[in-house]
Order: C-alpha cells, then structure tokens, then sequence
C-alpha cells in the first residue's frame, strides 16, 4: 500500500531540494530518496550512511561489482523498482549492460571471475534461506575471495535486503527506463549521500 506521506510529508527545505532535482534533472525524485528524508533522525540519516559506506567505501570489490550485488540480492527478492535502479548503476558503472543482465539471467553461466560467482551464489542463498554456513564461506574463500570481501559483500546484501523490503513495503513507484538510468547517474556521481 503506497503511503501518502512519501508525497508530501516534508520540511519546507525538503521541498524546494526536491523541486530543484526535478528541474534540473528533467525527473521526479525516486522513492528511495524520498523515504531517507523522511524522518531522517529515525532511518534516512542512519540508511544513508551504512548504504553509502556498503557501496562506495574502500572495498576490493569494485562501484560496479556491488552495484551487481546489489541488483542481484534485489532479484532474489523479487523487488522491481530496486532490480530496475540497480541493473541501470551496475550496467553504467561495469559500461557493460549485457555483463549484467547475463548475470541476473543465469549466473552460472555468466561472463564473471569466480570469486564474484562464489560470492554472488552465498549472497543469493543467505537472502532465500536467511543463513549460510561454513562449507559456504569455504566456497566463496576457496574461489579466492578474501575475508574482508566477504564481510564487504556481506553488508551490501544488508543494505539491500533492507532497501527491498521498504521499497516493497511503501509499494515504491516505478521509473521509466530513462529515470533509471538518471538515477544511476546520479548515483555514480554522489553516491548514497
């Protein structure tokens, strides 16, 4: 059930940010966005941050190979409006849209290393089953990935079984193709500020 408040449940300043992003970007601002100013003191702020840290602090995996992790969690659950804005990010940051579509098609035969496979599979069962254990991280280590990978991987796959589940939840309107790739822009640029 889509809540009225993402429309209209804000401060003053709120407002006028949300109209400048919408002329000078030619879109409406994103449902995401719009949940993290709402009540920030309670869930944007904090959001922000472990999202922002998750896909853009220092990390081994590459903007592109957590943007792909992202949309790929996203998948497993099922959630349209975070599978769309996340195949746009990893397609724009990978400059390789059909990488990542093969990887959400069928990931065991997609054109990726190991390690991404290995960590991909763990992440994908842990978001299905709610647990993973030992012989999963020997896989995903036996692929070469390293410990802090895994705990790297580990809080995107947080973020987004979040993220899903509000987006989900607060029944998040759907972009057009153009305003995905808008937001991927934008979220390549900045980041999860």
């Amino acid at each position: 059930m889509r809540l009225d408040i993402l429309n209209r449940g804000y401060r003053p300043g709120t407002k006028v940010l949300f109209t400048l992003i919408r002329i000078f970007s030619g879109h409406s601002v994103p449902d995401a966005a719009k949940l993290v100013f709402y009540r920030p003191d309670f869930y944007g702020a904090r959001a922000k941050t472990f999202t922002h840290e998750a896909m853009r602090g220092p990390s081994a995996w590459s903007v592109a190979d957590r943007e792909l992790m992202a949309a790929f969690v996203s998948k497993v659950n099922e959630c349209t409006f975070c599978i769309g804005a996340h195949t746009a990010t990893a397609g724009q940051a990978y400059q390789n849209d059909a990488k990542v579509r093969a990887v959400l098609t069928d990931l065991e035969s997609a054109p990726i290393e190991e390690g991404l496979r290995a960590t991909l599979r763990m992440l994908g069962k842990l978001t299905r089953e709610a647990t993973v254990g030992a012989e999963d991280m020997r896989e995903v280590l036996s692929a070469g990935v390293t410990r802090q990978q895994v705990e790297h991987a580990l809080a995107v796959c947080a973020a987004f079984n979040t993220t899903d589940r509000l987006a989900d939840a607060f029944d998040f309107e759907q972009l057009s193709p153009a305003g995905f790739e808008a937001g991927a822009k934008y979220l390549l640029k900045r980041g999860y500020r």
